[in-house]
């Protein structure tokens, strides 16, 4: 498996250079699925469910589950970018990215994949205090700040210091355990990391390519809002801006 988990670090990895983030850089989830032109709906869904993905030759899409904490949203987001972008023989399939899922090769992979693109190992050892690496005990004050840092949940980040062998298991169960709101609030932390949040939000260009259509009169007035309803927009609001 180590071998294995060497070489989905190294696809990471390449998919950072190719799109052009460095290895140490967090990444923003919102502007990396616009860089990538992944059409991209947040909509409130139940709770086994955290996201879904489509994808053709030419097309890619991808719903997330806005009742999920955003930190958890985004390790979806990296898990979905795996089966639009690096897995072969794409099939459609709904997600619930839990780490690990021995169950499933495929999603096994695309949970490593999430980890090592949102969390890169090197990443994570720079913001670690070389004492605490070292007696492989790291702080709660640290583990709150890599969250922050990297925009990932409570859960996710203690999976990663325990693959990255920063933690032992009792430390994880320890850590899993504490009040992690209550603690960032503590700490002087945004607690909306573990909030849910981004419901009805909308990113892509779906509006704009529309728009164009109904622009050049190839799409009817009544197409063009059934079209953007559909998103949940109405462009016949009048905003008063």
């Amino acid at each position: 498996m180590r071998q294995n988990v060497n070489q989905i670090e190294y696809l990471a990895t390449q998919f950072r250079q190719d799109h052009m983030m460095g290895p140490f850089d967090p990444i923003n989830c919102k502007r990396l699925i616009l860089s990538l032109n992944i059409f991209t709906l947040y909509r409130p869904i139940s709770e086994n469910f955290s996201g879904m993905c489509l994808r053709n030759e030419d097309y890619r899409f991808m719903l997330i589950n806005s009742n999920h904490q955003r930190g958890r949203q985004h390790f979806t987001i990296a898990h979905e970018i795996y089966h639009l972008f690096i897995q072969k023989d794409f099939t459609p399939h709904i997600c619930n990215p839990g780490f690990p899922d021995q169950s499933d090769p495929i999603e096994t992979t695309a949970n490593i994949f999430a980890a090592c693109l949102l969390m890169p190992k090197d990443s994570v050892f720079s913001q670690i205090p070389e004492k605490e690496k070292l007696e492989k005990s790291v702080t709660l004050p640290t583990i709150l700040k890599l969250e922050q840092l990297f925009s990932v949940s409570h859960s996710a980040m203690l999976i990663r210091l325990l693959e990255l062998d920063c933690i032992t298991k009792i430390q994880k169960e320890n850590f899993s355990r504490l009040p992690i709101k209550k603690k960032t609030i503590e700490y002087g932390y945004d607690p909306t990391l573990y909030e849910p949040g981004n419901a009805g939000l909308v990113l892509g260009d779906f509006g704009a390519r529309t728009k164009e259509l109904f622009d050049a009169g190839k799409i009817s007035e009544s197409h063009y809002l059934e079209l953007m309803h559909a998103i949940g927009l109405d462009p016949t609001q009048n905003t008063n801006e």
